[in-house]
């Protein structure tokens, strides 16, 4: 594990005790889980959003927009002069 003996890693363990405290420790391990969690939680939902396909603009039905195109051409033609 990273090249570290059981030697080094006990002596890095009574560095935490001795900077942090033994109360201390579990609060910090505790708050060190909560933010892995929730960056898991984050990379999840922004996964499913990549994945979920583009919403679009639904088109009116074919009837209707002759209808549009009619009365848009039903209407008197602008005049130059």
């Amino acid at each position: 594990m990273f090249g570290l003996g059981p030697t080094e890693l006990m002596i890095g363990l009574v560095i935490v005790l001795l900077l942090f405290g033994a109360k201390r420790i579990p609060e910090i391990a505790g708050s060190f889980g909560k933010g892995i969690k929730e960056f898991k939680k984050n990379m999840n939902e922004v996964q499913a959003e990549i994945a979920k396909p583009a919403e679009r603009e639904s088109l009116p039905p074919a009837q209707e927009r002759t209808a549009q195109r009619e009365e848009s051409e039903a209407k008197e033609p602008k005049r130059l002069l």
